[in-house]
């Protein structure tokens, strides 16, 4: 089965490849492709985005797309970055300019208060225009220091108390388990399964 993945992002590619690792599906990125329409992300949640996202590829590749929208809610700041992750810190913003704006307006509050969560919503959207969703959430804390190597966005200064560390410093199996991310491909991985009849 091939379902083409409306991302070029190749941090997200490798990941989602580990996770459908073992399944019969060729995951194509968008960079396979040319003349990609370009997408204004003008939804006013994460599954509103990926669902468009995931139409639009599907009409221009006459595939099957699969498309996600995460990003990061901090509480004490009424849900920024929200939406506006990947760009927080503007269109051009690196990971690590929108670490800094983060660290910049929360400097002035307290761990205990420093409250997040990590959102995805998934689309499988297919050429009849027929769709499945999923969303899933991961909580932790913003803290100060950057801390590991591993993951990418704002994964270095996401702390997870349960485990101690932070997204960053988590082998990818570990967070590929744990995550929003990993949690909403849990449930789509038993959604394609069962369309292709093998075990998730």
């Amino acid at each position: 089965m091939k379902i083409v993945f409306a991302s070029g992002n190749e941090g997200k590619v490798k990941e989602i490849k580990e996770m459908l690792e073992g399944m019969e599906i060729e995951l194509v990125s968008l960079k396979a492709y040319t003349n990609v329409p370009e997408i204004v992300e003008d939804g006013s949640t994460f599954l509103e985005n990926a669902l468009k996202k995931a139409r639009i590829i599907s009409e221009f590749t006459n595939e099957t797309v699969l498309a996600d929208d995460s990003g990061l809610r901090v509480e004490e700041l009424g849900g920024q970055p929200g939406i506006y992750s990947a760009r927080y810190a503007g269109e051009k913003a690196t990971d690590d300019d929108n670490i800094d704006l983060l660290l910049e307006r929360l400097k002035n509050i307290p761990r205990e208060k420093r409250t997040a969560f990590f959102c995805c919503a998934l689309v499988l959207y297919r050429t009849d225009g027929s769709y499945d969703s999923f969303e899933s959430k991961w909580h932790g804390l913003i803290i100060d220091e950057r801390r590991g190597k591993n993951g990418f966005g704002y994964d270095p200064v996401f702390f997870v108390p349960e485990l101690k560390k932070t997204a960053a410093e988590l082998s990818p199996e570990i967070k590929n388990k744990v995550s929003h991310r990993g949690q909403a491909f849990a449930r789509l991985r038993k959604k394609l399964a069962e369309r292709l009849d093998v075990g998730a």
